[in-house]
């Protein structure tokens, strides 16, 4: 989940817009666009990924 930087919105990774392609950086960025406000956000990082799996199993 990614917590949008600008409205809030909590919102899945895979539902959120990716990169644009016209920012220039070589190979394209790997922001996030928040669907609610199209704010751009970080990826969650893989060892958050990781550690949320953990927990979930632990449950």
């Amino acid at each position: 989940m990614i917590r949008c930087g600008f409205c809030g919105h909590e919102f899945p990774e895979d539902e959120g817009i990716r990169s644009c392609g016209k920012c220039g950086k070589p190979g394209g960025c790997r922001m996030v666009r928040c669907p609610k406000c199209f704010y751009e956000n970080p990826p969650e990082p893989k060892s958050l990924k990781t550690l949320k799996k953990l927990f979930e199993k632990i449950k």
